[in-house]
């Protein structure tokens, strides 16, 4: 049995950071549910806006909530009412009866290259699948579009009933270098699901976008040299 490990979990703490800032001592659980809720209410109100990942951070009474979105225009909408929406449903959510009030801050990042970004990379393949496009064709087109991009390595993998057969498979496009293994290549990963008529397939994608180097030693610069005069002998 092969043992996987996610690539960002692999990473945490050399090359990749948590998606949530925070620390409690009390009410963990309640905490995490609340985040995962959140994330849950974003992705699900922004489906059309290509949000690829959202970051949480708390602090005494503010829950500051960062958005990372290919499209950030249809995130905020006409005059900023669309986030102002979104913002005080998120406190609606969080400010249950009984707890002290918190307020939500929203933080709108965009993401200026979605082709090299592996969670919306595998959103648009999946979207293709739903559409009935060829599925050797939405990986192709994906793995071309990367690498002239700029990535080092891609691999697209989607798994299910394809093309409707009553059998399930596993299928897979790589291109360039993909080192899973290597603790400082910067791999970005990211995993959805296609809603076809005869059930879900899975589809996955690494991008190897190079390594992450760590910052170069300082030498020690060596003290000068200090010559000892000898006093003259008379």
């Amino acid at each position: 049995m092969g043992r996987k490990v996610h690539p960002f979990g692999f990473r945490l703490g050399t090359i990749k950071d948590w998606q949530a800032h925070w620390f409690a001592e009390k009410g963990y659980t309640e905490l995490l549910h609340e985040d995962l809720h959140l994330r849950r209410l974003v992705l699900q109100g922004l489906a059309e806006a290509g949000v690829s990942k959202v970051e949480i951070e708390r602090s005494a009474n503010l829950v500051s909530v960062t958005i990372h979105t290919a499209k950030p225009g249809i995130v905020i909408g006409k005059g900023g009412t669309k986030v102002e929406a979104l913002r005080q449903m998120l406190e609606a959510e969080i400010n249950a009866p009984g707890r002290p009030p918190k307020k939500v801050r929203l933080n709108i990042h965009e993401i200026r290259q979605p082709e090299l970004d592996a969670y919306l990379v595998a959103r648009n393949v999946a979207e293709q699948i739903e559409k009935r496009v060829a599925y050797k064709r939405a990986m192709k087109q994906a793995v071309s579009r990367a690498l002239k991009l700029g990535a080092k390595g891609i691999k697209v993998t989607v798994a299910g009933r394809l093309a409707g057969a009553e059998m399930c498979r596993r299928e897979w496009e790589r291109a360039g270098r993909v080192p899973l293994q290597t603790l400082r290549a910067d791999i970005d990963f990211g995993q959805t699901e296609a809603h076809t008529t005869f059930g879900r397939i899975g589809v996955k994608t690494w991008i190897y976008k190079g390594d992450i180097l760590p910052p170069p030693k300082k030498t020690p610069v060596p003290a000068p040299k200090v010559e000892s005069i000898s006093p003259a002998v008379e």
